[in-house]
């Protein structure tokens, strides 16, 4: 009986040896599996860190290069960044986009005032052929709905996912864009009184009055310091019958000109910076996203508001306007031909 009970315990003893010995094994097993495995991992997590580092340096090369592509393109006075002379210069290029002074207030005036209202309108201004303030303001309302509702088609297709292949369609898009813009800008001219803007030749000089006319209202539609005041004095030396010459040079280096720089470089920081940002995301929000530095829906109108407001109250639309400080100063050096800008600042492009 004893020695049953040695040899079970020797075979107990032996079977505890065995599965002792047979877990260690297994342990070691999986221990060098594990090794195995996380070697593998993180040979696998290094590739793959590799793999995206490189689609992201890529991916950055790629969108810098369509970027620069944009830019060149938009660059039409090839001095090597965008700003406002730029945008006007791709503008007038867009068919439709110049107006005609007598054939825009014959068709919108048409609707309301008898021809021979309409034809001193032509000859003269709106205001002095007797026309309702209201009756203008009314129009023009509907000259920037108008124009709005042109442009969103562009702003829906600048906010579309696309990426780096959008970039292709920014110099067009914004040439469009500014385009409606101008429109809007030369019809709320003509009708609170400025004579017609000479839009006949593409090759536009960077100096010339219609240019920086041009530029003067771009500024007022985006707030920038200064164009407000200007555009105020040039309608008060139209309207005192300044000589051309004298308001000619005020706008291409005289008074007026240190202000339309000032313009366009405020487009050049504020174009280069924010312009492209979101056109080299995976997607762009539609609703609510800022595309292309402003270039939206939304925008549009009041940047217009902003140019009506301004018109509504110079000495061409409202004889009872009360001029300030700094426009009387502007008005007072167009009127005797200061100059503010040295000869070999002028350009053409």
């Amino acid at each position: 009986m004893a020695d049953k009970k040695e040899k079970a315990k020797e075979t107990a003893k032996k079977l505890a040896e065995t599965v002792s010995k047979g877990s260690k094994i297994a342990a070691e097993k999986t221990q060098k599996a594990m090794a195995a495995a996380g070697k593998n991992g993180k040979i696998a997590a290094e590739k793959t860190k590799k793999t995206l580092a490189t689609a992201g340096k890529e991916g950055k090369e790629l969108a810098g290069k369509a970027k620069e592509a944009a830019i060149k393109a938009i660059d039409q006075d090839g001095d090597g960044q965008v700003d406002s002379t730029d945008l006007i210069l791709m503008a007038l290029k867009v068919p439709g986009v110049k107006i005609d002074r007598e054939e825009f207030l014959q068709k919108e005036l048409f609707k309301y005032c008898p021809q021979d209202v309409i034809d001193k309108a032509k000859e003269t201004t709106p205001a002095k052929a007797g026309i309702d303030p209201d009756l203008i303001s009314k129009v023009t309302d509907e000259v920037i709905k108008f124009e709005r509702n042109a442009v969103s088609g562009i702003s829906l297709a600048l906010g579309m996912p696309g990426g780096v292949a959008m970039a292709a369609t920014i110099p067009a898009d914004i040439a469009q864009y500014y385009g409606y813009m101008l429109r809007a800008a030369q019809k709320m001219l003509y009708l609170y009184g400025f004579p017609e803007l000479d839009t006949s030749d593409n090759k536009v000089m960077l100096d010339s009055e219609t240019l920086n006319s041009l530029t003067v209202c771009l500024g007022i539609m985006y707030g920038v310091v200064g164009a407000n005041n200007a555009l105020k004095a040039v309608a008060k030396a139209l309207a005192t019958g300044v000589e051309k010459q004298l308001l000619n040079k005020a706008l291409t280096k005289g008074t007026i000109y240190p202000i339309v720089k000032g313009v366009a470089k405020w487009f050049s920081v504020r174009m280069t910076k924010e312009m492209f940002a979101g056109f080299f995301k995976k997607s762009i929000p539609v609703v609510g996203g800022v595309i292309g530095g402003g270039l939206t829906f939304a925008t549009f109108k009041p940047c217009c508001y902003r140019l009506k407001e301004t018109l509504q109250d110079t000495i061409l639309s409202n004889p009872e306007h009360e001029e300030t400080d700094e426009e009387k100063q502007l008005y007072d050096d167009i009127k005797n031909g200061a100059i503010d800008v040295e000869p070999e600042e002028i350009v053409e492009v």
